[in-house]
């Protein structure tokens, strides 16, 4: 019995996506595809922005943050979950444990605030474009990348401390495939309340205050669209918007769904599914809408690609 509490202490075992042996292999193979795509999309997506003077403005400051928050949040959840789903050893110390949800929690918090600024980054330059580079000026930009890094770090450290001092001794079987407070919850076996309404207040003031910001940031961004007169121009613009929405839509509705959901909807199936989605799904998609929806990127990717292979080339004939 003391081997076994020590065991419940110290470790838990996270019993993953499947146990058949067919569908880990497929699901392996589908979350390297997802890694290597985000990696890849994110990555190029932040060269090109370094490499593009023209790209030196704030929408892409924050661009380049939210692909640098989507490679470490990737990376903090997806090796992890290919390593479990092929070992026989699916078990994690309590310190791992306590680490990846530390910077899974933090920088999927620091995600809703960045793409709120973003939108309001839109809003400043279709609804004050006079005023545009006053507002958004390099010293509040900034101000705002290292704000919401450092509240959504602190955020997490509460919430990782107040998470880790409840005593696991109901079971150490964590039916998801990597360490979030839901599931951890329901294995104490003390009263949890706490821990929940810290939650949701702080899934409150992070998710839904950000959401409602870009929301009404985007009422005010439709207005001055619909009194362009040009369709062509009110498409353009129409379509930047529909790209953030996009974003937004999936990733606030998924993280809201895990967070805001009372304890007695809990599902385990339901929250393993809404978790790739904001986890592995989001941080893929985010770079690939925003290159493909916009043309200064577009653009920006073909110049550097045609100044590569000229370069290549004439390394080729200077050789030969």
């Amino acid at each position: 019995m003391e081997n076994l509490n020590q065991t419940l202490m110290n470790r838990f075992i996270l019993l993953g996506l499947t146990n058949i042996p067919y569908l880990q292999t497929l699901c392996v193979l589908i979350f390297l595809i997802i890694y290597i795509i985000t990696l890849s999309a994110n990555l190029l997506l932040i060269l090109v922005v370094k490499m593009n003077t023209q790209l030196h403005t704030p929408m892409y400051l924050f661009l380049s943050n939210l692909s640098s928050i989507d490679i470490f949040f990737s990376s903090t959840i997806v090796p992890k979950i290919m390593a479990n789903t092929l070992s026989r050893d699916k078990s994690i110390s309590l310190l791992d444990c306590a680490t990846q949800m530390f910077f899974s929690l933090a920088l999927g918090s620091t995600e809703c605030i960045i793409l709120a600024v973003m939108a309001y980054d839109r809003y400043a330059a279709i609804y004050k474009p006079l005023h545009y580079n006053t507002i958004m000026n390099k010293r509040f930009c900034i101000r705002m990348v290292a704000g919401s890094w450092a509240m959504c770090f602190i955020n997490s450290a509460i919430h990782v401390s107040l998470t880790f001092k409840l005593p696991f001794c109901k079971s150490n079987l964590i039916n998801h495939f990597f360490c979030e407070m839901p599931p951890l919850f329901r294995l104490s076996c003390q009263d949890t309340h706490l821990n929940e309404v810290v939650m949701y207040i702080s899934a409150a003031i992070i998710g839904v205050c950000s959401l409602i910001l870009t929301l009404v940031s985007y009422v005010y961004i439709i207005s001055p669209i619909l009194k362009i007169h040009s369709t062509a121009g009110r498409h353009k613009a129409f379509s930047t918007c529909a790209s953030h929405l996009t974003v937004v839509s999936i990733y606030y509705g998924t993280v809201l769904l895990m967070y805001m959901r009372p304890h007695s909807a809990y599902s385990p199936e339901v929250d393993k599914i809404v978790s790739i989605i904001y986890t592995t799904v989001t941080p893929m998609l985010n770079p690939i809408i925003y290159s493909i929806r916009n043309e200064h990127v577009k653009n920006a990717i073909r110049k550097n690609m045609n100044e590569l292979f000229r370069g290549f080339i004439k390394r080729m004939s200077l050789g030969s």
